[in-house]
């Protein structure tokens, strides 16, 4: 009898930890090959992780909303067929975020601290992983407080040894005790209290908290699921983060709606892929991006990072009515036929639950297709940390006036309106509004004779 040790397997190349969700299989069934065993979701994606092994499963290391590192077992295979269920003993049961927390909260001084919730993304654009967030919330460190932590992780990402680290040392006491506190109560309210910043008078913010919700006989009670939950705290991390201004472009796209008309068929037949507006529009996109560098940045304290790569992230309607975004890497580097390959692929992959934790990172500039559902334009919100994102509208056929040699006339065009949001920490109205207007001329200097 052989026993085989299941891994959490690396899901991308940021990727650290991920959380069990679902287990797909109860301790004693029977696994084939390849089989989904288990649900893991990281602050990306969710995945089914199938059995490396033919088996029955003997044992299950870790429970549902457990979190797992990288690399650790969560669950052990016999391959010998018969094989009963195994205990979990002390010395083979993987330490777990709870047990390596507790240890430090033993060694304070009685002191009572009460949790505080913290976003995944901090003002300085700094993120932290859901195990960080877990050990934070335990331990009453406010947002505030993380952010002087130095982090030794990929991109000075603040892992789980320096928040202990940070904790172990003291220096969480720093903001929540001196030594004059004589009582616990005080301690607490003081961990409690949610950092401000002076404002221009010197007189603090007022706190802004979400108003009480009474709720109606007949009303319905509806939780939201994990993929909500995380587009919410992303939105509104967003808006707190940057001042939003959105600059609007109508285009008149008739040569791009008669070329793929006439082009279609023929391309579908010749390159098996369908061919949508968005690779078109991406196209254009990416050549304004290149004339005009500074909307593909991010912002880091006081620091601006212009990014030489131009990864075009893609708003994605879900089945379920979430959204996600999966990532165009080097769009620059694609032809149309390449852009639409990707774009297909994409699409197809994040509408069945299929894509990598890899495929919705990196993105530096973001596209969202409000036509799709009908609007003429919209008032997208930025996906941090990039700087601006830009909304497509729907293409309506209207009356417009065009200029001939023998003077003007009106006649019917097809037109849609462009929506530009971006940073205004960091995009001023000139930059903002000349980008948007130079992708409308793109698309309205689209060559009609243009080959396949």
């Amino acid at each position: 009898m052989a026993e085989i040790e299941i891994r959490l397997p690396k899901m991308g190349e940021s990727v650290t930890e991920a959380t069990i969700t679902n287990w797909l299989k109860e301790v004693g069934d029977t696994v084939e090959m390849d089989e989904p065993l288990v649900e893991v979701a990281t602050d990306k994606v969710d995945n089914e992780l199938p059995s490396e092994a033919k088996g029955v499963l003997v044992k299950r290391l870790y429970e549902k909303n457990d979190v797992v590192q990288v690399g650790e077992v969560i669950a052990i295979i016999s391959t010998g067929g018969d094989s009963k269920p195994v205990s979990p003993t002390t010395s083979s049961q993987p330490v777990k975020t709870e047990t390596a927390v507790k240890p430090v909260v033993a060694e304070k001084a009685a002191v009572a601290v009460q949790a505080v919730d913290v976003d995944k993304n901090g003002p300085s654009g700094k993120f932290y992983s859901p195990l960080v967030r877990s050990i934070a919330r335990e331990e009453g460190i406010s947002m505030a407080q993380l952010e002087t932590i130095s982090g030794t992780g990929e991109n000075s990402r603040v892992t789980k040894k320096d928040i202990l680290n940070y904790i172990q040392n003291g220096s969480a006491k720093v903001e929540t005790t001196t030594a004059s506190v004589t009582s616990t109560s005080s301690v607490t309210a003081t961990a409690a209290k949610p950092a401000v910043t002076s404002s221009s008078n010197g007189s603090a913010p007022k706190e802004h908290k979400a108003p009480e919700v009474p709720i109606w006989a007949g009303d319905e009670i509806i939780e939201m699921d994990r993929m909500r939950k995380i587009i919410a705290d992303h939105m509104v991390m967003s808006k707190h983060t940057s001042p939003h201004v959105t600059s609007y472009v109508e285009a008149d796209v008739t040569n791009i709606v008669l070329w793929r008309e006439k082009v279609k068929d023929s391309f579908q037949k010749k390159e098996k892929e369908k061919l949508t507006f968005t690779p078109i529009f991406i196209e254009a996109i990416v050549k304004a991006i290149k004339d005009f560098p500074m909307v593909n940045i991010s912002v880091s304290g006081n620091n601006i990072i212009k990014r030489k790569s131009i990864n075009i992230g893609m708003a994605t309607a879900l089945p379920s009515g979430n959204l996600i975004v999966p990532v165009i890497k080097n769009a620059d580097m694609l032809n149309l036929v390449g852009l639409t390959k990707q774009v297909n692929d994409l699409a197809d992959r994040a509408r069945n639950n299929k894509l990598n934790p890899d495929d919705i990172q990196g993105g530096t500039y973001t596209v969202t297709n409000v036509g799709t559902f009908g609007n003429v334009m919209g008032t997208p919100i930025i996906n941090q940390p990039q700087v601006a994102i830009l909304a497509l509208g729907a293409i309506r056929k209207m009356p417009a006036v065009i200029e001939t040699p023998f003077g003007d006339t009106i006649g019917i065009r097809h037109k849609m309106f462009l929506s530009h949001a971006y940073d205004h920490r960091v995009v001023d109205g000139a930059l903002g509004g000349q980008f948007v207007r130079r992708v409308a001329d793109y698309l309205e200097q689209f060559d009609m004779n243009r080959e396949l």
